[in-house]
């Protein structure tokens, strides 16, 4: 075996290439609404599965786009999603990335009622007067925090992107938005991750 000799500045164009015939050798034929977003979350983690567990509401990937163009804020449960996030072309639009969870009044309150760090940042984050899309990768917590939120009247999110990785109440979480009427972008089953939230995030930036 020899190392294919690709040129730096092509080396994400070649990834897609080989993605794409992958896929097509399985006989998989992706909805051409969502295939970006697909592609750029196998390209991320080099997890074909993506292609059979990721789940969309009706055109979501629109809806999503429609949001960043009025200006939408990004809010996400993890440092490391906020920095994988494209910043740039998300100001463009007027839109800024927001990660509470390391905020020291969201430590204390949390710890003070016996929540996570993850439910009180949904809260300050419900409280921004934009709207938001949410991009959950760490925390099922997060999502949890939300749906209750919602049940309770208090507040309903525009879009939810949930691909929280783990085990402990991670496909519980998940399953609360999938079929629900928020628009929504969800991994089925326990994978997921920061990495994953921001190459959806990004998916869709790159495709306006």
């Amino acid at each position: 075996m020899k190392p294919e000799i690709v040129k730096p500045e092509e080396i994400e164009k070649r990834s897609f290439e080989i993605i794409a015939s992958e896929l097509m050798e399985a006989g998989i034929r992706l909805d051409e609404r969502y295939a970006s977003v697909i592609k750029r979350c196998i390209h991320t983690s080099a997890d074909f599965e993506y292609a059979a567990t990721l789940t969309f509401s009706e055109d979501a990937v629109e809806e999503m786009r429609q949001l960043i163009r009025s200006g939408a804020d990004i809010v996400t449960d993890t440092a490391m999603a906020m920095a994988g996030i494209n910043k740039k072309k998300l100001a463009s639009y007027g839109g800024r990335v927001h990660c509470f969870m390391a905020d020291e009044d969201v430590a204390k309150e949390a710890g003070q009622r016996g929540v996570t760090r993850a439910a009180v940042s949904m809260e300050r984050a419900a409280k921004l007067e934009k709207d938001i899309v949410f991009a959950i990768g760490n925390a099922p917590t997060a999502l949890i925090r939300l749906h209750e939120m919602m049940e309770e009247d208090i507040f309903t999110p525009r879009f939810v992107i949930g691909v929280p990785v783990g085990f402990v109440n991670v496909v519980y979480a998940k399953e609360l938005f999938i079929g629900s009427e928020i628009p929504h972008i969800i991994n089925r089953g326990r994978k997921g991750g920061s990495n994953i939230a921001a190459a959806i995030c990004n998916a869709v930036l790159y495709s306006m």
